[in-house]
């Protein structure tokens, strides 16, 4: 499976994080720093590869630190820089009285549980199940083929400088995100509560009722028999049929609209919203022996902004009629509360957050302004989404031929639908 995903926040997260191939224990890794690297992300245009759990496995609090949790075998251990000279001597003079070096094959890294976390870290202030098992997978071949590539002096090529340097400019704004979005959760409980007690009409809950009308009648099984004409009609008698047919079209919906607003009165001086639904099945053509009228609780964002007015109405009160494409509403309020501090914290905790989050980083992205050469770049596209490949960071190099390519994002559903009509049943 390729891990070419990977490679991209490898590339700068491996370099210089250890040295390689330190059989001996090491010292434990201190907790890793939440804002130390970029956290492990999916490369643009490229699968997540989904590794499955073993259904058996150790828990990390039972590895002791200093225990070899990964073997590479082929892959030899990269010596440390000498501190000084003397050592460097020493050294020298200790390499030239060995016997030959291994080959590759029989050579082998090894690594600690603390230092395999300190890479883990480095990718993510999280160090997951998932993310240890993608890196156990990944890391042996990385290790492998970048030493291979040093080898054939890939490491000196212009073309590695200049993606090093991409890569660092990448890793350095996922830093300076990770680093905006931790300074932005810091939202004091003062905050939260000063939010909550000046917008409490934010966290009211309320419980309607909805009568529903039809804006057009259901054809009725009649009307669809003299549909069937036994022969062709002249275009003139087509003509008289259209015409006939648009106007009692439109006589059933002025009806309905007289009807909501004879239901609307009744329903304002108190008479029950189920009996009153039923009423404006049947003159719809429809028959529902047990319509739903009371909706599940709602917030003031949970109708669409058009029906937003029933929100101000007291208890006991119903609306005007509403109209819509969808047909006719009339709500009335059954209850309406304000939701508990303790209960809507978090939201509000989110939502300030939210705010501060880009604010911060409004400041950074507005501290540039960028202008590109027509001529070399052709014409700027039409406003819109950046393509998936471009959204939220930089475009890194393709995997390799034959990696399956991942979906764009779905778009995200509206917050506020328009209300559905009650479900109806067929005669």
């Amino acid at each position: 499976m390729g891990k070419s995903w990977l490679v991209c926040v490898l590339m700068g997260a491996l370099i210089g994080t250890m040295a390689w191939g330190q059989a001996q224990p090491a010292a434990p890794a201190q907790a890793p720093s939440a804002g130390h690297a970029p956290p492990m992300q999916q490369v643009p245009g490229q699968a997540t590869p989904a590794m499955a759990e073993p259904a058996e496995s150790k828990p990390p609090a039972e590895v002791p630190m200093s225990a070899v949790v990964l073997t590479i075998k082929g892959v030899c251990p990269a010596t440390t820089p000498a501190a000084s000279k003397t050592a460097a001597a020493d050294k020298a003079a200790a390499t030239a009285a060995a016997p030959a070096a291994k080959k590759p094959a029989d050579c082998k890294t090894e690594l600690t549980r603390a230092q395999f976390e300190k890479i883990a870290s480095g990718l993510s202030p999280n160090v997951t199940p998932q993310l240890k098992r993608q890196l156990e997978q990944a890391l042996p071949r990385f290790m492998a083929m970048s030493e291979a590539a040093k080898k054939k002096g890939l490491d000196k090529s212009p073309q590695y400088l200049e993606t090093l340097k991409v890569a660092k400019m990448q890793i350095l704004t996922t830093q300076l995100q990770r680093e905006v979005q931790e300074e932005a959760d810091k939202i004091a409980p003062e905050k939260v509560e000063e939010q909550y007690k000046s917008h409490p009409e934010t966290y009211e809950q309320f419980s309607l009722d909805r009568l529903f009308v039809s804006r057009y009648k259901q054809v009725q099984a009649e009307d669809k028999e003299d549909e069937k004409e036994p022969e062709k009609l002249t275009e003139e008698q087509q003509k008289v049929k259209e015409a006939a047919e648009k106007a009692k079209q439109e006589k059933g919906e002025q009806e309905l609209n007289a009807l909501a607003d004879s239901l609307r009165e009744r329903a304002a001086k108190g008479e029950d919203f189920v009996k009153l639904q039923k009423e404006a099945f049947e003159a719809a053509g429809q028959k529902v022996d047990n319509p739903t009228v009371n909706l599940p609780k709602v917030r003031r964002t949970g109708l669409p902004p058009a029906h937003a007015a029933v929100f101000d109405l007291k208890v006991g009160e119903a609306s005007a009629v509403i109209s819509d494409n969808g047909g006719h509403y009339v709500y009335k309020v059954v209850s309406k509360e304000v939701l508990p501090l303790d209960q809507v914290k978090d939201e509000i905790h989110n939502k300030l957050k939210s705010e501060r989050l880009k604010e911060m980083m409004d400041k950074y992205t507005n501290s540039f302004a960028a202008i590109p050469n027509e001529e070399y770049f052709g014409p700027a596209a039409a406003a819109g989404p950046p393509p998936p490949h471009m959204r939220g960071r930089m475009p890194m190099p393709p995997g390799p031929p034959g990696q399956p390519q991942g979906a764009a994002p779905p778009a995200p559903a509206s917050q506020a639908p328009p209300p559905a009509a009650p479900p109806t049943k067929p005669n």
